[in-house]
């Protein structure tokens, strides 16, 4: 057991803001026995969450969504995927130590769910910019865990500043750590010490891309529909989510048409729903403008306004995704051959294909010994959470096993 927490200890932990828990249930965590993974007290909290949420007619459609992800249909489905019969007990591994990204705003809520649905207790920083999703959805799991005193101690939703101090402590605390910041956000945990028998989970800096057949678009019958399941899976985040598409890449011969119809109709969903600051359009076109003065043959495409920026390439290589941008950025590439994405994504920044089409196209890029490449979704899909994610087998990486022979 590890050594209690000390008054300077204490001290530190007056620091940090508390949305849900205090400074003595973070010091009570090492104390907490480890729960079961899908007990049936906690599915029932998670599933009231999403009733709240649910019952809600402001809620965005970040929160609707998580709160589907927490229903107990849902939840019991995860059960019955990961939790076997083998000899075995699953427990959770203790406590975890949760860091969520600065620009994702529901993001630390799938991480607390994964937590807690594995049978952990949860220390969570939640983004220090006050999205109203987030500070919706902490502030309905903060009044549904008033009905359950049970879960209470094994819940702690904080924030604050850059603070190796606290990074210390809560490092020391932890039986895992999980970190979703990026590059930079690891490295800075990472002069933060764990425990010997501790583990650490990271999510580090991606970038995703799209793939879609043009004779599969053209012969859609709600081209809209693909439309919104593009811009749900881009605009929703402002392509900050590292499984949001920033390269398009179209496949057979009718993409020039194809295009057309489709930024064409995006636009008209963008304009109706996206709320554009102009400083992301001076962005995009410093951009635009690095990208041409680097490479020879990029093309901006016309464009009504800077709503969408979209720049065509030439040729793909792994420096194009030093180059990707966000809030409508967007490059894109005409494919004969699917193996040419080899140059892509046989890169580890390579995270999720969202494709539209036949996913049987992608079999033979996908068989050819990729280093990237975690998951492969249809459009509208790359920002459903799974506890496979990011090629990470998080209900193995959140729970121990003890054999009984």
């Amino acid at each position: 057991m590890r050594q209690a927490i000390s008054k300077t200890e204490q001290t530190v932990l007056e620091r940090l803001t508390y949305l849900t828990g205090s400074p003595e249930t973070v010091a009570g965590m090492n104390a907490l026995p480890v729960r079961s993974p899908f007990d049936e007290e906690t599915l029932e909290f998670w599933n009231d969450v999403s009733k709240a949420i649910l019952s809600d007619r402001a809620a965005y459609p970040e929160e609707v969504t998580f709160a589907f992800w927490v229903r107990k249909a849902a939840t019991q489905g995860l059960k019955t995927r990961f939790v076997q019969d083998e000899g075995t007990i699953h427990l959770g591994r203790g406590t975890a130590f949760h860091i969520a990204p600065s620009n994702v705003p529901v993001n630390y809520a799938y991480s607390l769910a994964a937590g807690l649905l594995t049978g952990n207790a949860n220390i969570v920083r939640l983004p220090s910019k006050r999205f109203p999703q987030a500070e919706r959805i902490a502030a309905q799991i903060h009044a549904v865990l008033e009905r359950y005193p049970a879960l209470r101690p094994y819940v702690c939703l904080v924030r604050y500043d850059r603070d190796r101090e606290v990074n210390d402590l809560l490092s020391r605390l932890a039986d895992t750590r999980i970190v979703w910041g990026g590059d930079a956000t690891i490295a800075e945990l990472r002069k933060s010490p764990l425990g010997p028998r501790a583990g650490e989970i990271t999510f580090a800096d991606r970038c995703s891309l799209a793939v879609i057949d043009s004779e599969w678009y053209l012969e859609r019958a709600d081209r809209r529909r693909t439309a919104q399941a593009f811009y749900n899976d881009t605009f929703l985040t402002d392509q900050n989510a590292c499984t949001s598409p920033r390269i398009v890449v179209w496949l057979g011969n009718r993409g020039a048409e194809a295009k057309e119809v489709f930024w064409e109709t995006l636009h008209e969903l963008v304009k109706a729903r996206y709320e554009f600051q102009p400083v992301q359009g001076i962005d995009k076109l410093s951009r635009a403008c690095l990208l041409s003065a680097e490479r020879e043959g990029v093309r901006v495409q016309s464009r009504l306004d800077n709503l969408i920026f979209r720049m065509t390439v030439p040729a793909l290589d792994r420096s194009l995704l030093d180059w990707t941008g966000n809030s409508g950025y967007f490059l894109e590439y005409d494919c004969e051959d699917i193996l040419e994405l080899l140059v892509l994504c046989g890169d580890s920044r390579c995270q999720t294909v969202a494709y539209g089409g036949e996913k049987e196209r992608l079999l033979p890029l996908l068989n050819a010994g990729l280093k990237g490449i975690d998951r492969v979704v249809p459009l509208g899909k790359t920002m459903e959470f799974d506890l496979i994610w990011d090629g990470y087998h998080l209900y193995e990486r959140l729970t121990r096993v003890i054999r009984v022979v």
